[in-house]
């Protein structure tokens, strides 16, 4: 039975819901794919620990639910102190890549992925960033080393978006793609409709920890345009940076527009959408009004789906309804097993 050693770059709510979800999945695991240990975690703010061995990784769930640092757990001397020597030393197989996204130039995870297919691992990531800005480079990387660099946590949390289009459509051509891709945004507009002032709706995101501190990322449509560059570069292998977008984000929507949607039986959603003509690409992000007989129109706080036009089956849509830390995870877990079996 095989044994696969793993390595996290990254170790916050992502990281530690993958730790909790391999721990429960370990027997199941190996029953199908074989056993594993994880040799290396590195963190923003906890250290980095490797143990050739194998960590003790409810120890080290422990040790940063509580802030405390890995470095008690580690076993290499000097300590390990960049992340790029971290990669080279961890021993790992798999990486799990799960730092923070970068919209403009997808740095340092495109060279942190980079370094990890270079010295023979398989990549699993859930950052956009990378898949916008070095797709094809990294791709074609991980062919020329026999492994693979997966991403299905990059888009939708964990619903295969990518893995669908992989495995299970072959030969066929998408054509456009539209949905409600930002799950902050979404929650946010929902708040609206009962009542609540943007503001108050953007406070409220922020304080469960779907916003970030500074919001505007998502309020003004970037992390929705880095997704449409995402899915268009990948589904229609037409690489797509987010400055080519025409985007638009929520600001704007006050609760005249919001009473305005519903007196004609629609809401507002800030809806990511594509479309491919022969060589011609246009890509948009925009606040829409979605009439109720839209499958848009029923997506609320922070589910999302997408609607894909194909030459060969039509419309297809995948929902995800209230995704989390929980299934961003199974996105890695699921891209490690995809590797490996």
């Amino acid at each position: 039975m095989p044994h696969y050693k793993l390595a996290f770059l990254g170790f916050g709510n992502v990281g530690k819901a993958l730790a909790e979800l391999l721990l429960c999945k370990r027997e199941q695991i190996a029953a199908r794919y074989g056993t594993f240990s994880v040799t290396g975690i590195a963190t923003g703010r906890h250290a980095i620990a490797i143990d050739p061995d194998g960590l003790d990784l409810l120890q080290a769930l422990e040790l940063v639910n509580a802030g405390q640092s890995l470095d008690a757990i580690s076993k290499i001397s000097p300590p390990c102190t960049t992340s790029m020597d971290f990669i080279r030393d961890c021993g790992a197989q798999v990486l799990f890549e799960s730092t923070p996204v970068n919209y403009e130039s997808g740095q340092p995870a495109v060279d942190y992925i980079r370094t990890a297919l270079e010295a023979g691992m398989h990549v699993a990531s859930a950052n956009k960033g990378p898949v916008v800005h070095a797709y094809r480079e990294l791709t074609a990387l991980a062919a020329s080393r026999d492994r693979k660099f997966y991403f299905e946590s990059a888009v939708m949390d964990g619903a295969p978006v990518f893995g669908l289009f992989r495995e299970t459509l072959p030969a066929a051509h998408i054509t456009a793609f539209r949905g409600v891709l930002n799950s902050t945004t979404n929650l946010i507009l929902s708040r609206m409709e009962t009542g609540e002032r943007f503001e108050d709706a953007v406070r409220y995101a922020q304080s469960i920890g779907i916003a970030e501190t500074d919001p505007s990322g998502d309020i003004d449509g970037w992390d929705a345009a880095v997704k449409v560059s995402a899915l268009a570069t990948v589904w229609m292998d037409t690489p797509t940076k987010p400055q080519q977008v025409d985007r638009t984000g929520i600001r704007g929507i006050t609760q005249a527009d919001i009473a305005a949607a519903k007196a004609q039986g629609a809401r507002w959603k800030l809806v990511c959408e594509a479309r491919k003509t022969g060589d011609q690409l246009v890509a948009r992000v925009s606040p829409q009004m979605v009439p109720a007989g839209s499958p848009l129109y029923g997506v609320q706080g922070t589910s999302s789906i997408v609607q894909i036009e194909s030459d060969v089956l039509g419309t297809l849509s995948l929902l995800e309804e209230d995704p989390g830390p929980h299934t961003t995870a199974y996105g890695l877990l699921a891209d490690f097993l995809n590797a490996v079996r």
